[in-house]
């Protein structure tokens, strides 16, 4: 058994409450939005390269301490968290009880089947696929990114299912779990090429493919890519996206396309410009804030 406490806190104070609990002896803590599920929520979005934004002028900071906790020591606890952090005073709070559960059953309860287009599907090894006769990908959550229930990864996904023509050739820039290349081989792609800066990125992939039957060829970023591919698909962030465009602009084969998310709605004419020397860009979808940026490399 825990004790959960959630405490009231404004923006300024959040993160040092935190800190603060953490010291105090909380076992874990968490800040959320305190209007989430309102009109009032707003939703938060960074990348590495730009400072943090201002956590919510309102926020809820949620703290885990050992159920074997009296009351009075509790009370210690969240009073000396409380004067480190600043407050005058305890701010507002209430407790529950957390019971014991089955934390990898309540886990996978939470993921479902998703459906992409009417061809393919990303399926939780714990489910049954719902149909059968669709392009069924068994992906798991785990360490690395993709799992197709983000807009960027689902934005990709689509596009992948308009453009993937029998035997061309693919390559998936910042793999992730390696999600994108597994479907455009699945789809019917030839020669497909996965590459991620993060070696555990790679070695997930891999496990992936293995797992679905896709002749995914997945490598170190740092590794040379010296072809040029019919199809080239980058799901990162826009920084990333805006520095490597010379680089990614360069794998695109002459005639051949591109598709670009991780970007937000507000970040659109970033790219696109970054991007102009080398392929004009245009918007060729949107999800809740994030679109899909795409062009093609004139030639045949």
């Amino acid at each position: 058994m825990w004790i959960s406490v959630t405490l009231q806190a404004e923006a300024d104070k959040a993160e040092a409450l935190s800190d603060a609990l953490m010291e105090a002896g909380a076992l874990s803590v968490s800040i959320e939005d305190a209007d989430a599920g309102t009109e009032a929520e707003r939703p938060q979005f960074g990348e590495p390269g730009h400072l943090p934004t201002a956590l919510w002028d309102h926020s809820r900071v949620i703290a885990l301490f050992d159920g074997a906790a009296d009351p009075a020591e509790l009370g210690a606890m969240l009073a000396e968290a409380a004067r480190a952090a600043g407050f005058d005073a305890v701010p507002p709070f209430s407790t529950e009880t957390v019971a014991e559960q089955n934390w990898v059953q309540l886990t996978q309860s939470q993921f479902d089947p998703i459906r992409i287009t009417d061809r393919l599907w990303i399926v939780p090894s714990w489910h049954e696929a719902p149909d059968a006769d669709a392009i069924n990908i068994e992906l798991d959550p785990g360490m690395a990114f993709g799992t197709g229930s983000h807009p960027t990864t689902r934005l990709c996904l689509e596009w992948l299912c308009e453009v993937v023509t029998p035997g061309c050739s693919v390559l998936d820039y910042g793999c992730g779990s390696g999600i994108l290349g597994i479907a455009a081989a699945k789809l019917g792609a030839g020669a497909v090429l996965g590459i991620d800066i993060d070696e555990k990125a790679v070695e997930a992939a891999r496990d992936n493919a293995a797992r679905n039957h896709a002749a995914v060829r997945l490598q170190h970023s740092a590794v040379p890519v010296g072809d040029t591919f019919d199809l080239v698909v980058a799901n990162i962030l826009t920084n990333p996206l805006c520095v490597l465009a010379p680089a990614i602009s360069a794998r695109v084969a002459p005639g051949g396309r591109v598709a670009l998310s991780g970007v937000l709605e507000t970040q659109a004419a970033q790219v696109v410009e970054a991007w102009a020397p080398h392929i004009a860009l245009h918007v060729g979808a949107a999800h809740e804030g994030w679109i899909r940026l795409e062009g093609r490399r004139p030639g045949p």
